[in-house]
Order: structure tokens, then sequence, then C-alpha cells
């Protein structure tokens, strides 16, 4: 074999490890973070309940898998799509049982950092991390109106409450059923009214009023009540 033969297999050789060399270095699509990845504690001082609710929302493409596991490496959420044609599931909550032993909540969801991941149907990462604190707020007192009432008008309405130390906000929730609507709204620690926006409440309906206590870790303290509006 020729000086000249010899220079061409090593050269050969060079371009055959050099192309090895750049699939070795390929690396898979890295893994980013989900858009919302949340776990929280409720309670509704009402009916004496407590839960917890895991929220999770990816980007355009939907999960072909989700997974949580808890402080103690149990897993909480396990959740996988039958058939890639599903498009799979963009948005999850979910929510525990209501005991009213919150002894028994505990210990089945413990405090500390739960571990979220995920992946598209089109293969793409996600992953994230969420602390879950058991500290809760005290309960708001209402105001206005102080008891169910039937006496409510339609315009104008502006509930109240009393302040509460250390919150970091207040959620407002009125909803009727039979109507199947809902009005949310999340307000300042400062705030102790909301005024009901006018053309939401109908005449001779019954509404559903709950008044949360919001913590620094989005915990949430409900007291709730009903009103009838006037005919």
């Amino acid at each position: 074999m020729s000086v000249f033969a010899r220079a061409t297999v090593v050269s050969a050789l060079i371009l055959v490890v050099s192309g090895l060399a750049g699939r070795a270095e390929a690396q898979p699509a890295a893994t980013v973070a989900f858009p919302v990845a949340t776990v929280h504690l409720e309670r509704n001082a009402t009916d004496g309940d407590f839960e917890v609710v895991f929220e999770v929302k990816g980007a355009e493409d939907g999960l072909a898998e989700l997974t949580v596991l808890s402080p103690d490496r149990r897993t909480v959420v396990a959740f996988k799509a039958p058939d890639s044609s599903t498009l799979g599931i963009r948005s999850f909550r979910f929510e525990s049982p209501e005991p009213t032993d919150m002894k028994a909540l505990k210990a089945a969801y413990p405090e500390g950092v739960y571990e979220f991941s995920g992946r598209t149907t089109k293969g793409a990462k996600f992953a994230g991390k969420s602390t879950l604190s058991h500290r809760l707020a005290a309960t708001a007192t209402l105001v206005k109106p102080a008891t169910a009432t039937a006496s409510v008008s339609v315009k104008g309405l502006r509930l109240a409450w009393s302040p509460v130390e250390g919150v970091a906000s207040y959620a407002v929730g009125i909803k009727q059923e039979e109507l199947n609507v809902n009005l949310t709204a999340l307000l300042p620690a400062s705030s102790t009214s909301f005024g009901v926006p006018d053309g939401f409440l109908v005449p001779g309906k019954k509404y559903t009023l709950a008044v949360g206590t919001v913590t620094r870790e989005g915990n949430i303290t409900y007291v709730e009540t009903t009103f009838t509006t006037e005919k």
C-alpha cells in the first residue's frame, strides 16, 4: 500500500471517528419547567373538612404522562394517556378526598417538596417543584351578608368581612348552580369588601358565597354562606 493510500485510509478513519463523536455528543431535548405546577391545602371552615389540591399546566402540546412524587418519595399522582391519538391532556386539577380529620390528611400528604415530571405527546419533557405547608390562616368573619338572607338587591351589592392578620390575600367566590355561573376574585390583603358587578346577579335566585383567607404558601381557609336576591 502506498503512502498516499495509507493517508487516505487514515483520513477516512478520522472522518468516521469524528462522525461517531458527533453522534455521541448529541443530547436529548432539555427538560423545561412547567408553566404551572403547584400544591396547596384548603380548609372549608363551614363544613369542617380539608383537602389537598394539585394544579398542573403544560405548554401548547398535551401531556402523555404526568407524575407527582411526595417528599417521602411516594407516587401521589400518576397519569398516562392511553394512546397518542388523544393528543394528551394540557391542564390538570387533582383534589384529594375531604376528610374532617386533619391528622389523617397530614399523614397522607406530608409537608415538604413535591416533585412534578411529565412528557408531552411529542416527547418534550417538563419538570417542577412545589412546597406544601400545613399552615392555615384564621377564618374571616362575614359582615355582609352576616347570615343567610333573602333581601339582597341584584344591584350595588357590596360584600364585606372582618380583616384577618397575616394573610397574603383574600379569595372571593360566588356561584349559582341552577344557572351554572361562577364568579371568583383574588383581592389584596388590605381588602375587606368586594363589589359584585351589576348584571351578574339575577332576581329571585339563591347564591353560595365563599370568602377565603390565603396564606403566602397559597393555602386557603374558606367560610361559606348563602344569600337570595330580591325578585
